[in-house]
């Protein structure tokens, strides 16, 4: 861009209206620059302004573009921005048609990163899994750098192209994109702000980064303060929010008077009222209530129940204990859970537990607090509205835009990494019902309680996911590979050279076969991958993969329920499973419909009908909540349970 000293008709231009350098030649201007459009500024240094000759909208009222009434030092203003009234203005470039007013002071202090490479003690607040923040982190990484620390060499590695990429973005000029928007801001230090931001209303921010583009702009709107953050794409920090070390990941919302420090959210998650402290917040973690501490654990697809509340120290050594929520738990109003502990995926947490406990093997369960005792009641989430619902919001609720979509998401209700789980339950299940003494009523088990009469039971229900899961799996690859027939099936499904990956884990969002991720960190130790870009390729390469690593382990689950080799598997083998998929879906259906039913039956009326009869009183309730027939879920299931009979007469008549 070319740039040119200032003539002397328009330096006198300038001090007609009132603007000052010491040093006039060492303000540089485009062609085209129009002197009239300064109005009381001091201009101190290197400066370099550009071209103002269109209006923008501020506040719905179109103005000029200039600058007036400000200070401003070692700065390159792009094209047609207006900015007015900033006192301090100091070491920024300033992208084209954005509104800088009504700010304290904005300016960098020294060469610094803007936030990346802050190191914050998330999951354990007495540190050891220091989680280094940078622009591009996504859930995956973060999952692996905090979790992960056994392996020092790995852990090392990944620093090391961190801290390479952390120089990079070091500077002594700030940035400020194009078409932000920041007004009636105290003060902003040391901090890089991306393209069609807006910063409104808010008293500090203090060395970070927002991300910010065209398709999904980062906002903060009315906040008390970020210090030392990573802000994302489509995210917003809002209505008295503190903030301080803190990663917030993309569409990401932290607002009404929320205060959090040294944790990372990822994506979609929604922070409000109350607090947090080290946590390894995955996808969708919601927490919308006042009194609610959350600190010092790992959760993904979560929601905290009001009053929420986690212990993370017993008073001796200090906070150094930590706890796992898997994905998709919930806790209950006042729940309480004394760290360390780790819950099943799509668990439900009620009541106040002092006991620590590891359920992590029994998904869908309920962990409630009885005479002062945790009781876990296995599989009985499973039947509930509440989790088949939440999976079903998930998928629509995403907001990410764009083409830069950075967490990896799989959304499967039954994947590999909890039927494997449930297959353990299983065999625990029928281990302590075969060791029980028949005389005693409850049992002990790893830390939590459980009726004997419940061993049983829970492995029944157990049974169901299974064979849904076994069912979709094989639909999902006759599907996905648009087969023609049963010859066409036979002849590529059970001849993969691929390996059977036994172990998962959940990323906080990415379902993976352990194996693959065990040969990711060999790479890196090996050197084989170099950088960051090249582990986040291998990690996206390893998620495309995820259907076919779960048919794999699928294959090899059919091989041991059917007890045949997949070579020998027939049609008769592949109705049976349709047939067992089709009845356990339906029958999950109508489980769970007649869980629906309570919200209908005469105690959900109560509230209703104030000043009438019971008549009025149905009417009333039918008007604000409908009738069960009209209910878009319990339609939505009915209608899947109709599907679902069609699809499995189609796929029998496949291998007839």
């Amino acid at each position: 861009m070319c740039y040119r000293n200032l003539t002397q008709e328009e330096i006198q231009q300038l001090q007609k209206n009132q603007c000052w350098s010491k040093n006039w030649s060492g303000i540089k201007v485009k062609d085209g620059f129009n002197p009239a459009r300064l109005y009381n500024v001091e201009l101190y240094g290197e400066v370099k302004l550009g071209i103002f000759d269109h209006e923008l909208s501020i506040n719905g009222v179109m103005k000029d573009t200039c600058i007036k009434n400000s200070s401003i030092s070692n700065c390159i203003i792009g094209d047609n921005v207006y900015i007015n009234r900033v006192a301090d203005l100091s070491n920024y470039v300033v992208g084209n048609a954005s509104i800088l007013e009504n700010i304290g002071s904005i300016h960098v202090t020294e060469r610094n990163s803007f936030g990346n490479g802050i190191e914050i003690e998330v999951l354990n607040e007495g540190g050891g899994r220091e989680l280094p923040i940078f622009e591009e982190l996504n859930a995956q990484i973060a999952y692996m750098l905090v979790n992960y620390q056994h392996d020092h060499s790995f852990i090392n590695n990944l620093k090391e192209m961190i801290k390479k990429l952390v120089k990079e973005k070091k500077s002594e000029i700030g940035r400020i994109g194009k078409q932000v928007c920041i007004q009636q801001v105290k003060r902003i230090e040391n901090v890089n702000i991306g393209d069609f931001a807006r910063i409104i209303a808010t008293d500090i921010l203090c060395n970070g980064t927002i991300v910010s583009n065209i398709e999904s702009h980062a906002e903060v709107i009315n906040a008390r303060m970020l210090k030392n953050f990573i802000l994302q794409e489509g995210s917003r920090v809002e209505n008295d929010a503190q903030v301080e070390n803190c990663f917030i990941g993309q569409c990401v919302t932290i607002g009404k008077q929320y205060s959090a420090e040294n944790s990372a959210f990822f994506a979609n998650s929604e922070c409000f009222h109350g607090e947090a402290c080290s946590l390894l917040a995955g996808p969708y973690t919601v927490t919308h209530h006042k009194s609610s501490l959350l600190i010092a654990g790992l959760f993904s697809f979560y929601n905290a129940g009001s009053g929420t509340n986690q212990s993370n120290h017993m008073y001796k050594l200090g906070p150094l204990h930590q706890g796992i929520l898997e994905r998709g738990c919930k806790t209950g109003s006042f729940s309480y859970l004394l760290w360390p502990s780790r819950v099943g995926a799509f668990s439900a947490v009620m009541g106040k537990h002092y006991s620590h406990f590891d359920v992590s093997d029994f998904p869908f369960s309920y962990i409630e607090e009885q005479d002062g005792e945790s009781m876990l009641t296995p599989a009985m989430n499973l039947i509930t509205v509440g989790t088949l619902r939440d999976s079903q919001k998930w998928p629509r609720r995403d907001k990410r835009k764009g083409t830069v979509i950075r967490d990896l998401i799989n959304f499967d209700l039954f994947s590999p990494f909890v039927i494997s789980k449930i297959l353990r339950a299983q065999e625990k299940l029928e281990t302590l019902y075969e060791n029980a003494n028949k005389k005693v009523e409850v049992l002990n088990m790893e830390g939590i309680k459980i009726k004997r009469l419940l061993l049983r039971t829970a492995k029944k229900y157990y049974k169901i996911p299974i064979n849904i899961f076994l069912g979709e799996q094989l639909i999902r690859y006759i599907e996905k590979n648009e087969l023609r027939d049963k010859a066409d099936f036979y002849k590529i499904a059970f001849n993969s050279k691929m390996s059977v990956h036994e172990k998962w884990v959940d990323m906080i969002g990415m379902f993976a076969p352990f194996r693959e991720i065990e040969n990711l960190i060999k790479a890196v130790n090996h050197g084989d991958l170099k950088d960051l870009d090249s582990i986040t390729s291998e990690l996206e390469n390893i998620h495309q993969h995820y259907d076919q690593f779960s048919w794999q382990w699928t294959v090899n689950l059919l091989e041991k329920q059917l007890g045949k080799s997949a070579s020998q598997f027939d049609n008769e083998d592949m109705k049976y499973i349709i047939e067992e998929w089709k009845n356990d879906q339906i029958k999950l259906n109508n489980m769970i419909l007649r869980d629906a039913d309570k919200e209908f039956d005469e105690n959900a009326t109560k509230a209703y009908g104030i000043d009438g009869d019971d008549e009025i009183r149905q009417k009333d309730f039918e008007s604000v909540r409908g009738t069960k027939n009209s209910n878009s879920f319990i339609k939505g299931l009915l209608e899947n349970s109709r599907k679902t009979e069609e699809k499995a007469e189609r796929m029998q008549a496949f291998f007839l």
